[in-house]
């Protein structure tokens, strides 16, 4: 420690010697640095401040028929997207800067200069965002802040507009697609229903119910044909004995056995037509029977030579029973063709009956593809008409509105450089300066202050030393030059002081 404090001492003691040569130095780095602080360039802000109120009744109003676009992140996006390059080149075109740069490394570091100087700050719990501008000319703070402050409104207004209509621009195009996949879907299903109509299920009834009303048809229709054919056999038997004849030859009202048969078939065909049509088996029937009666009868007429034959007659009851046999067998004959035609049809049922899960399989396939379609392609048009009403809600200024707190003016007073901080650091830096260059001079031109110091350096042993007597001009001399070293400190001193007081007062 009293090594350390020896050390000191001496160094002291050297710069003191050489405190002349410090001095000039400080003096020299004190104005040149001061000259250098006066002639920075003064640095002017403007800021503004803008509230951007979110809270819009048309959210509540709106809640479940359109998504609700985030006004909020569309604001905080803006905010910090607003320093982006394309931006800044409109700033420069709007104030007017941009004609000022003759070349392009001119234009680049104007724009990187400006976006070192701006400066956006926001609040997130009151949506209160800051721009701020610095630079020397102070017309130019002032309208780069209205600038950005314009710039900052119109995109968050803007806001998704574009993305919106490029949204509604690709729903359409895939409402377009699925239009067709829907067209051909359902054309599919129409030509598949109209080629295999007769083996897919009815509404309410699958193959197995038609498959199982046909036999239960078929079994009904051979249950009335055995009951007719046991009927018409009961008619049969009735004629066990001879044929009553009545005498008369030309009798009128004589009504011969087929002309019987004939006018009560022609009864049950008028009966049947009121029910069935032409095509129907029944029908078929009854008029191919009376057609081979006809036939029948006109052949017996050509046949007839035997004048007794043709005036036997038939008494009524026997008349009666004819024409109960030829009705029974006219029904006979179309049961038993309706069970032809359902044994017909249950054979083909049958034939086809491995065929319809097939046939099922695939008509599910394409009703589920044309669900599919449906479904999304009313999804989308519900979607377009959202996204239509999304974009406009997006671009609506009932969604947010801005609220300027602080517009954008021109500074009357700069707010930097800070030259009080500078000029005393400037000071500072000289006092040092100068204390080192004299330090330094002590060193370069070494001298023993005192007899340690001999010794230390030496090795040798120091026997005394002679103490010097100044004369009274040596002692007025040091005195001058004490006092000019402390007119000079007071000097350095003043002139801080006025530097300061300029500054604090008149810049």
């Amino acid at each position: 420690m009293e090594h350390l404090f020896s050390q000191l001492l001496s160094g002291l003691k050297g710069i003191w010697k050489h405190r002349w040569a410090g001095f000039s130095i400080a003096w020299v780095i004190v104005l040149i640095g001061w000259a250098k602080v006066y002639s920075l360039p003064n640095e002017y802000q403007s800021t503004a401040r803008v509230f951007v109120d979110t809270q819009s009744i048309l959210k509540p109003l709106m809640v479940g028929m359109t998504s609700m676009p985030n006004v909020e992140q569309q604001v905080a996006i803006m905010s910090r997207t607003l320093l982006s390059r394309p931006n800044i080149d409109r700033v420069l075109r709007m104030v007017d800067l941009d004609v000022r740069s003759v070349s392009a490394r001119d234009h680049d570091a104007m724009v990187d200069d400006m976006l070192k100087r701006i400066h956006i700050n926001g609040t997130g719990t009151y949506d209160i965002y800051t721009i701020g501008y610095t630079h020397s000319d102070p017309r130019q703070v002032r309208d780069v802040v209205q600038a950005l402050l314009s710039i900052f409104v119109e995109g968050s207004f803007k806001g998704k507009k574009g993305d919106s209509e490029k949204a509604v621009q690709f729903i359409d195009e895939q409402i377009k697609n699925y239009e067709d996949r829907l067209l051909t879907a359902e054309n599919a299903v129409k030509e598949f229903r109209l080629k295999h109509n007769y083996l897919l299920p009815r509404e309410g009834q699958d193959y197995g119910g038609k498959l199982l009303t046909a036999n239960d048809a078929l079994a009904s229709a051979q249950l009335e044909l055995a009951e007719a054919e046991q009927a018409r056999k009961a008619i049969e038997a009735q004629f066990g004995g001879d044929e009553p004849l009545l005498a008369g030859v030309g009798t009128p009202g004589e009504v011969s056995e087929l002309d019987s048969r004939i006018s009560a078939l022609n009864k049950s065909l008028d009966a049947l037509r009121m029910q069935y049509t032409d095509l129907h088996p029944d029908v078929v029937a009854a008029l191919r029977l009376i057609a081979q009666l006809e036939e029948k009868r006109r052949e017996e007429r050509q046949k007839q030579a035997d004048p007794g034959d043709t005036a036997r007659q038939y008494n009524p009851l026997f008349q009666q029973m004819k024409v109960a046999l030829a009705e029974s067998e006219a029904r006979v004959a179309a049961l038993r063709a309706r069970v032809e035609a359902m044994q017909q049809r249950q054979a083909q049922l049958q034939e086809q009956r491995n065929a319809v899960p097939e046939l099922e399989s695939q008509l599910g396939q394409l009703t589920r593809d044309y669900q599919v379609n449906k479904e999304n392609y009313e999804k989308l048009v519900a979607r377009r008409e959202a996204a239509k009403l999304s974009g406009e809600l997006t671009t609506t200024t009932e969604m947010m509105s801005f609220k300027i707190i602080d517009p954008p003016t021109m500074p009357q007073r700069p707010i930097g450089p800070n030259r009080a901080l500078y000029y005393s650091a400037v000071l500072a830096a000289g006092l040092i300066g100068g204390a080192a260059a004299a330090l330094g001079l002590s060193e370069l031109r070494p001298t023993f202050l005192s007899p340690a110091d001999l010794r230390a350096a030496t090795g040798l042993r120091v026997l005394g030393t002679i103490g010097m007597n100044w004369t009274d001009e040596e002692k007025r001399r040091h005195a001058r030059d004490r006092l000019g070293f402390s007119a000079g400190g007071a000097c350095l001193l003043l002139g801080y002081s006025g530097v300061m007081v300029f500054t604090l007062f008149y810049q």
